[in-house]
């Protein structure tokens, strides 16, 4: 199973009937097709949606994600301007934000938004969706490229938000940040406790609980 695929298959598992949720562009947009059967979410999306769903079809003209990939709609789907849709997020009506990452730290700060070497048009609404949500999860993977650690003691580039990141989804673990504290609840299977230490920077606890993700 691929890293993402595993990524996605976890953080499927936190959602809950009738959540109102939110993707970030890339990887969480894979989330949706993992969810358990029986389950309903929203899908919420920053350029004006609620009730977003998998394309069927030919697309329709308009209607796209907020990474400009074409989208279905739900039945009883809305459509609304920017003002609306930043009232939704910013009155606290998600209910869960999941965004990629390319650092968090042990404080649950994330960085996001800036690619170092690259042009990027901005932060988007990940300042607002990691401050108005009620729960924000970072999917991503454990290492760049490069095989340099994401999870860091301290983020090195610039903060999309302080200290809003409740948990930490990547393809060797799970992390829940609880009052300050980053604590290590799930290793993938396979992974030991000690591939994870090599490769995360920041300093984490164990649960006492800890065990193997499930990913059916």
């Amino acid at each position: 199973m691929e890293a993402k695929e595993i990524i996605a298959r976890r953080v499927a598992r936190e959602f809950r009937d009738g959540y109102v949720v939110n993707l970030g562009i890339g990887l969480p947009t894979q989330v949706p097709r993992y969810l358990p059967t029986g389950m309903h979410i929203t899908l919420q999306s920053e350029n004006g949606f609620l009730g977003l769903a998998p394309l069927e079809g030919e697309p329709l003209p308009g209607v796209v994600n907020a990474g400009g990939i074409p989208c279905g709609l739900m039945p009883g789907a809305a459509m609304f301007d920017s003002a609306m849709s930043f009232a939704l997020i910013r009155g606290g009506h998600v209910d869960v934000t999941v965004l990629g990452g390319l650092q968090v730290d042990e404080e649950g700060s994330l960085a996001n938004w800036m690619v170092p070497g690259k042009m990027v048009p901005g932060m988007g609404g990940a300042m607002d969706l990691v401050t108005g949500a009620r729960k924000v999860i970072v999917a991503m993977e454990h290492c760049t490229k490069d095989g340099e650690p994401r999870i860091l003691d301290r983020c090195t580039l610039p903060l999309t938000a302080k200290g809003r990141v409740a948990m930490v989804v990547t393809e060797m673990a799970v992390f829940r940040i609880t009052h300050g504290e980053f604590v290590l609840i799930e290793h993938a299977p396979g992974v030991s406790l000690a591939d994870i230490r090599a490769r995360t920077q920041a300093r984490f606890a164990v649960s006492e609980d800890l065990r193997p993700m499930k990913l059916d």
